[in-house]
């Protein structure tokens, strides 16, 4: 059977905001590029179940994968104001690629606790046996400054197969997460790994949870997965805690309210066959300009 491994994640800017005495109500926001970060939010949920939630997916612009610095940046502060503009009392950067890119510009621009997320090599390094592992990620990911620096810091008896998923974030965006097609090709980034020994597998986008099943088949049992979701949501109760943003001990939040950047369709389908959440999904409209509401259409 392959383990599923949460790390110890740094990623959290620490506020000086001050206590509640009646806790703070106000929503976290979650973001992504698309549907991976669902993932993240399955584990807040699951974590803190008394906080509202505010996820808003980037689909009409997903993948960040392939797209230049200049373009991640803009959208990941264009995001993180809107949020903020819709209340949210802290920030959770569920993308590797945005974290990877601008999580340090936000925290400049924005006021509120904000947690990212990176690939979790420290641990893939401690649970390898072989000393070999290999990565799944995003080519913006594994090029980035960050992944090699915790390659430098973490790595250095540890050999590591960096791989970048081509095709893996458009098929979670598709909910296509077990199908013919996209088990040959996490095959064909997978079996080179087992083919060299590698016996740990580092999970480098929020969208790769979702293809777990078909990884587990293909491995065979002889990977284990390291995934950060756990991580992030204790390290943001962690925050929350020392800033004083918890919600009321008795509150009872609603739902948690989803937003597209698209029309939401496949958003809807990932959160009720995979979270079990049958909730509508707010098309929006973000812009690096977000003084003024959003334009929003029909709930998909």
């Amino acid at each position: 059977m392959i383990a599923l491994h949460d790390v110890s994640l740094p990623e959290s800017e620490p506020s000086t905001a001050p206590s509640s005495p009646g806790g703070n109500p106000a929503p976290i926001g979650i973001f992504d590029s698309g549907l991976g970060g669902l993932s993240v939010l399955r584990a807040i949920r699951a974590q803190l179940p008394g906080e509202a939630l505010l996820y808003v997916a980037d689909s009409l612009h997903a993948p960040y994968g392939l797209r230049d610095n200049a373009f991640i940046s803009a959208r990941t502060l264009a995001i993180g104001e809107w949020l903020v503009s819709q209340g949210a009392k802290a920030l959770v950067v569920a993308c590797n690629t945005a974290t990877a890119e601008s999580i340090a510009l936000a925290r400049g621009r924005l006021s509120i606790p904000i947690i990212g997320v990176e690939p979790g090599i420290k641990p893939a390094a401690g649970l390898s046996k072989s000393r070999i592992a290999g990565v799944l990620a995003t080519q913006v990911t594994l090029r980035s400054e960050r992944f090699r620096s915790l390659i430098e810091r973490y790595a250095a008896d540890c050999q590591f197969i960096c791989q970048p998923g081509h095709g893996l974030v458009e098929a979670v965006e598709r909910c296509e997460i077990d199908t013919i097609d996209v088990r040959a090709l996490l095959a064909r980034y997978i079996d080179p790994m087992l083919a060299a020994g590698a016996d740990t597998l580092v999970l480098g986008c929020t969208h790769y949870p979702f293809l777990d099943a078909a990884i587990r088949e293909i491995a065979a049992g002889r990977l284990a997965l390291v995934d950060t979701s756990v991580a992030i949501a204790r390290q943001l109760e962690r925050v929350l805690e020392a800033s004083g943003l918890r919600a009321p001990a008795d509150g009872q939040p609603a739902q948690p309210r989803l937003c597209s950047t698209d029309e939401g369709a496949h958003m809807r389908t990932l959160a009720s066959t995979l979270l079990g959440l049958d909730v509508p999904v707010e098309r929006v409209s973000i812009t690096a300009s977000c003084g003024t509401a959003p334009g929003r259409s029909h709930a998909a």
